[in-house]
């Protein structure tokens, strides 16, 4: 069975609260066949997405300003509190694993890292430029989240005993790819980064690894044009933000083998009640308005929620992924015989 493969569902990667344990428990419970390591930012500094990375880059390190992130000259306190954050995240769903009794059951295990132009976008070097207008610290900032990244994930693999997909998130790409992220002044802008030399970074971390990867984007446009030449196996984004003109990009995507994660779930609990009939709908009528045979919704696509649940009430984080796994069965089971009439 191949690691990544569609008629599933997975978690985009946060969760609210601080429980670890009843966090992990609960995607291991919902979503066995692909589970991942879910992210607690609201336990502060270095739980968020990208003080996480600095938990797992090599030879650098962040600390903490009033604005967010900036590059350390040593390992420092956040360091240290986002690695033995990740550890306990870790241990976390080792129990839940074989508790669920999915140790040796062959099911992959997701876990997902703010990618480098992200991450570059967000954390300043010590003058307080963003690292994105630094080419020489980029380029060390994506070897070193590269490697961080493939250390990561062979521990995970080795300790759950398991095959592991890797989501890299980019929630700023489109940012980038505009010029629209804000210099430390009005004279000193960030500029628009080529699609090119995006590509390159990106590539640069999902490349080098040796398992499937997604990029992930919960952006209100997602990038598609460049996923699709990206090194990715996948691309998730929120299916509510596309419009007409990306379907030709979303029909390269499927044409080209590549998976998509489809954000079907909404992040917010509805007005009124949502069955998986409405979660699944928009998904079967993208691929009919496409022209595609419905059985790719089995072989290409992944259901999860738009994006992450950490401000959603537990209740309906709960409640998401339930119709996440729901919605995926019946894109696995049955795809050409449903209706919405």
């Amino acid at each position: 069975m191949p690691v990544l493969r569609g008629g599933i569902a997975t978690g985009v990667g946060s969760w609210p609260g601080t429980d670890a344990r009843e966090a992990a428990s609960t995607v291991v419970g919902e979503l066995g066949q692909l589970s991942h390591l879910v992210e607690l930012p609201a336990r502060g500094i270095g739980a968020d997405m990208i003080g996480r990375v600095s938990g797992l880059l090599v030879d650098m390190r962040f600390d903490s300003t009033t604005r967010g992130y900036r590059l350390a000259a040593r390992p420092g306190a956040v360091a240290r509190r986002a690695h033995d954050l990740l550890r306990t995240d870790l241990d976390a769903l080792e129990e839940a694993w074989e508790t669920g009794g999915l140790a040796g059951a062959g099911h992959p295990v997701k876990v997902q890292v703010a990618g480098p132009l992200s991450v570059a976008a967000e954390v300043e070097l010590p003058g307080g430029h963003r690292i994105l207008t630094d080419s020489g610290a980029l380029r060390d900032l994506s070897e070193s989240l590269a490697e961080g990244i493939a250390n990561h994930v062979a521990e995970v693999g080795k300790r759950l005993g398991t095959e592991v997909v890797l989501q890299i998130d980019e929630p700023h790409l489109m940012a980038v790819l505009n010029g629209t992220l804000k210099g430390v002044s009005v004279l000193n802008t960030v500029r628009a980064m080529p699609e090119p030399e995006a590509l390159h970074v990106l590539d640069t971390v999902t490349g080098s690894q040796s398992v499937p990867v997604l990029v992930h984007t919960c952006a209100d446009k997602p990038a598609l044009g460049l996923l699709r030449k990206s090194a990715a196996a996948g691309v998730g984004f929120d299916l509510a933000a596309i419009d007409t003109s990306d379907l030709d990009h979303i029909g390269e995507l499927l044409d080209g083998g590549k998976h998509l994660v489809l954000g079907l779930v909404p992040t917010t609990a509805p007005a009124a009640p949502l069955t998986w009939r409405d979660i699944a709908e928009p998904g079967v009528r993208l691929m009919d308005r496409l022209g595609f045979p419905r059985r790719l919704l089995s072989e290409q696509i992944v259901v999860a929620p738009a994006c992450g649940l950490a401000g959603a009430p537990l209740s309906w984080a709960r409640r998401a992924l339930s119709l996440a796994a729901e919605t995926a069965r019946a894109y696995a089971e049955e795809p050409e015989s449903l209706s919405f009439e």
